[in-house]
């Protein structure tokens, strides 16, 4: 089952708005006959892959899988029904899936005689569908917030400049974590200061990612980086905003509050929009937005071993007035990045949804 969450991760940024899953089918002697993963939307699930891998091997032989497989026919048929027809005699599946159109999985291959059990590595398996569940459970995105910061937590120099705080090895893995993202997110003040690409750059195969920027009064210039065709661009302005000079750019208009988008209008639409996982790499002031708005699922931030001692800090007002306000954080991980410090955490009173629905 570890070796089929594994497999599913090879997805991110691929299958939305679909989850990710895995499969690894041994045959009847337990030795590994077929794997395979759910690689993009609309594609053969891992079933079907890991299947046709294992060929007649399959026959008397198991299935670990980290989704219940499915029960109905939407864009891909009935994952449930291909595993019986394979001659599967067991399936262990990590993570139930309540979707009425497309559970029953496990009671199909029940009725058919087949041996069926769930919850194996069942956190782990949620762990790496975090994106999809966040989608299913609170209905928007999966938001990871990405900064880089001196030791001192400064984002910038006294002089506004940043580049470059972090390692060339630090910035190779942003890529990475946009690769596996469906979305890329900066405000307007990074889109200004910073001319930003957010490109994927450097990952073979990568999907790229849908590029925003919230711009509430389109004061973008036509010739910003962010608007050629590297990848998709949307830009997210204000309802009267002018956008005359702008033509063919695709638009997302929201209404402004105290003259700034509501975080959770914008992750509202996005999830409409298949968006499944948001990786915001804008300043500190549309951090401290969403995380006053509780909209962040997690931080991943670059700490280089430098000191400023001035300039703009990593996060700006989030809305927090006093220590016991602070919003505490579990380290997921820790890793050296060359020179640098990788930390991962997630809020402390972070729960990965326990319960999914599966999408065709």
């Amino acid at each position: 089952m570890r070796r089929a969450i594994e497999l599913a991760a090879r997805g991110l940024g691929s299958t939305s708005p679909n989850p990710v899953v895995g499969c690894v089918i041994t045959g009847p002697a337990g030795t590994v006959v077929g794997e395979g993963w759910h690689e993009r939307a609309g594609g053969p699930h891992a079933e079907v892959h890991a299947l046709r891998a294992a060929g007649e091997a399959a026959r008397g032989g198991t299935a670990y899988v980290t989704l219940e497989p499915c029960n109905h026919t939407g864009r891909t048929g009935p994952c449930a029904r291909a595993l019986i027809q394979a001659g599967i005699t067991r399936v262990v599946y990590a993570v139930p899936d309540p979707d009425p159109q497309a559970s029953g999985g496990a009671a199909t291959l029940r009725a058919a005689g087949v041996d069926t059990s769930a919850g194996l590595l069942q956190e782990e398996a949620e762990a790496g569908n975090a994106a999809w569940l966040t989608s299913v459970r609170l209905g928007r995105p999966h938001v990871t917030w990405k900064y880089a910061a001196t030791l001192d937590g400064r984002s910038a120099a006294a002089d506004g400049s940043s580049r470059w705080i972090t390692s060339a090895e630090s910035r190779a893995d942003v890529h990475r974590l946009r690769a596996e993202s469906d979305a890329v997110l900066v405000g307007g003040g990074t889109l200004r200061a910073d001319d930003p690409h957010l490109a994927v750059r450097g990952v073979e195969g990568a999907t790229q990612p849908l590029r925003i920027a919230l711009d509430t009064r389109a004061t973008v210039l036509p010739t910003a980086r962010i608007l050629d065709d590297t990848a998709p661009t949307l830009l997210v302005v204000g309802e009267d905003a002018d956008t005359r000079h702008l033509p063919g750019v695709a638009l997302l208009r929201l209404p402004l509050h105290d003259g700034r988008i509501g975080v959770h209008d914008l992750l509202a639409h996005l999830n409409l929009r298949g968006v499944r996982s948001v990786l915001l790499e804008g300043g500190p002031t549309l951090a401290g937005a969403f995380l006053e708005a509780g909209a962040v699922d997690r931080v991943i931030g670059y700490i280089a071993p430098a000191l400023l001692g001035a300039g703009p800090a990593a996060l700006a007002d989030a809305g927090i007035k006093n220590i016991s306000g602070a919003l505490r954080l579990d380290i997921t991980q820790a890793l050296r990045v060359g020179p640098d410090l990788r930390i991962t955490a997630v809020p402390a009173t972070a729960t990965v949804p326990a319960t999914a629905t599966k999408e065709h």
